[in-house]
């Protein structure tokens, strides 16, 4: 199983926070590399979650969810949201209500929740994307199990 896990984590991938609140205003976050589109029209987003995941049973609860694409500089908000913690928004500046959007990233998309498919040992979350915000900036990238630094855009050999 860790070979298996250590191959697909030589997939680059972006970074990103999703959140929720609950209607009785109980909110969750979690760190995720596998956000992706799916389809512009309509506009519908994807995300994994651990069936295993505490925040689980609550995303599934909540009915929508904000996306955050962190920027290079927000590691930290990584790590934080990665790691159990009673609250993992305390000391976070959010921009955003009823959903909490995180400040600082370079996007941020508020979604419906479409579908929940079964995704063997994980929830694949479909959204249908409400709103969204970006803005300029260098991404948060992991690859093979850590965080690595964005190269800036390369030309082709023999470009003139």
């Amino acid at each position: 199983m860790r070979s298996l896990r250590e191959a697909f984590g030589q997939f680059a991938t972006g970074v990103a926070v999703i959140t929720t609140v609950t209607d009785d205003g109980e909110r969750a976050g979690v760190t995720v590399n596998s956000f992706t589109s799916v389809s512009l029209d309509p506009p519908l987003v994807l995300w994994c979650l651990s069936d295993r995941a505490p925040s689980a049973p609550l995303f599934l609860r909540a009915g929508r969810f904000a996306v955050n694409v962190l920027a290079a500089d927000q590691d930290h908000l990584s790590r934080r949201f990665a790691t159990p913690s009673t609250d993992k928004f305390a000391g976070v500046e959010l921009l955003g209500a009823p959903l909490p959007i995180l400040a600082g990233t370079l996007a941020s998309f508020v979604c419906r929740t479409e579908r929940v498919h079964d995704g063997g040992d994980h929830h694949i979350f479909v959204g249908a994307v409400e709103g969204y915000q970006r803005a300029e900036g260098e991404p948060l990238v992991f690859h093979s199990g850590r965080y690595r630094d964005f190269w800036p855009e390369m030309t082709s050999a023999g470009a003139a």
